[in-house]
């Protein structure tokens, strides 16, 4: 059964990166435009208008991030005489060195500065400037990417960096040497 498991896990991965490969061609071939390094985990949803959309260097997109470029709204209000000629586009663009979290909603008109993080489940409605950490639905500014890198380097995970080039190594390593300590209840 366990082998069945992994045909059927390796089968799903292959079709997904197939189709995420596909979604992001045909997006550059419709004006999405993409500087170098660019990472996506999973399948990503670029919209109706990938035109649209601009990305810096070394931007990672993670599973699930929806980049919105125009105002869907418009099938309501069209229909109200007042209102029948309303409509919403707007361009979305993400700097160098950048990292949009899991399931992430990119809304028309906001631009993302270099060096910055937007959490997972993070609903981005204004813009965010350079070396910063916004998360939330609204997203709100968390701390600056000096902030972060402090907190990270005070609460390293400490391992064998040549451990990174075997995963099976690493795993079985942080099975073994990883504490078990958890975050305190916040008050």
């Amino acid at each position: 059964m366990i082998i069945l498991y992994r045909i059927i896990l390796k089968i799903r991965s292959l079709y997904e990166s197939m189709v995420k490969h596909i979604t992001i061609k045909v997006a550059i071939d419709n004006g999405l435009k993409v500087g170098d390094n660019l990472y996506v985990q999973g399948i990503p949803n670029f919209g109706s208008e990938p035109f649209l959309i601009e990305m810096g260097d070394n931007v990672t997109i993670a599973e699930g991030v929806s980049f919105i470029n125009h105002g869907g709204d418009g099938r309501v209000t069209k229909r109200i005489e007042k209102y029948k000629d309303g409509r919403t586009f707007g361009r979305i663009k993400i700097g160098n060195n950048t990292f949009i979290g899991k399931g992430a909603v990119l809304l028309p008109g906001v631009s993302i500065g270099n060096n910055c993080i937007v959490g997972s489940l993070s609903v981005v409605s204004s813009s965010v400037p350079d070396n910063t950490i916004y998360a939330g639905a609204p997203a709100k500014f968390i701390c600056t990417i000096e902030q972060y890198g402090d907190k990270l380097l005070a609460n390293n995970t400490v391992y064998p960096l040549e451990l990174e080039k075997d995963r099976k190594q690493l795993e079985a390593y942080l099975k073994k040497h990883l504490p078990h300590t958890y975050k305190p209840v916040k008050k």
